[in-house]
């Protein structure tokens, strides 16, 4: 009986654990990660090309599948990510997010290198 206590129990709380709505993933024989789904992203156009953001990432989407990529330097938004943080920097007041730095510009952030 205490082994079928502890069995249960652990596929429970691996059921739980592994259980995740943020993102959908495909995996394809060549052990490369495709993402399908991105959970809902913020849309930045920046030179042209469409940017997706969220949760600190960023994306670029190609055909059906989206594609991690480096935050773009210069673009602009409007709001920060959720649980960003303040830091200075030389004097400088910064906001930074997941290695990402941002400056305030007027009413919106920008992406900064510092």
């Amino acid at each position: 009986m205490k082994k079928m206590i502890k069995v249960l129990f652990t596929v429970l709380v691996l059921g739980c654990v592994t259980t995740s709505c943020a993102t959908t993933i495909k995996a394809s024989p060549i052990h490369k990660t495709k993402i399908v789904n991105v959970h809902h992203p913020k849309v930045i156009l920046h030179k042209n090309v469409k940017y997706y953001r969220s949760k600190g990432k960023w994306y670029v989407k190609k055909g059906n599948v989206y594609k991690i990529v480096k935050a773009p330097i210069g673009a602009r938004m409007v709001t920060l990510p959720r649980g960003y943080r303040v830091v200075k920097i030389r004097g400088v007041k910064y906001f930074t997010y997941k290695g990402v730095y941002y400056k305030r510009s007027g009413r919106k952030y920008i992406v900064v290198v510092v």
